[in-house]
């Protein structure tokens, strides 16, 4: 059974740094593309970023770039998001997501980030 598992999250004021993790299981890491998306209050949820089985591309959305940074560790089945300068406009949940061709996408049960002002 697919598990990803999100933690990190929680309450910081603005311009401060909060780092999650996604710990996968139940499934070969290193052959899934990973990202992280999130959804704010009253709003669909959107691509946060992306990165590839071997961290040679990585991609974000324009209101995160220079701020966020996914990474991968695929020895630890671990995907992270470094989240710096943070603002109240990201405070949403962020869920963990696993892609690959010809597979249905797996989620995480999301980490809840909230940015005071």
């Amino acid at each position: 059974q697919v598990q990803l598992v999100e933690s990190g999250g929680g309450l910081v004021q603005a311009g401060g740094s909060l780092r999650l993790s996604c710990a996968a299981s139940g499934l070969t890491f290193s052959s899934f593309d990973m990202g992280w998306f999130r959804r704010a209050p009253g709003k669909e949820r959107e691509l946060v970023a992306g990165i590839d089985t071997f961290s040679s591309s990585t991609n974000y959305a324009d209101s995160v770039k220079g701020r966020f940074t996914i990474s991968r560790d695929n020895a630890k089945n671990t995907v992270y998001l470094q989240m710096n300068s943070l603002k109240p406009e990201d405070t949403a949940v962020y869920y963990c997501n696993a892609r690959r061709s010809a597979y249905i996408p797996y989620w995480g049960q999301g980490t809840q980030v909230t940015v005071s002002s």
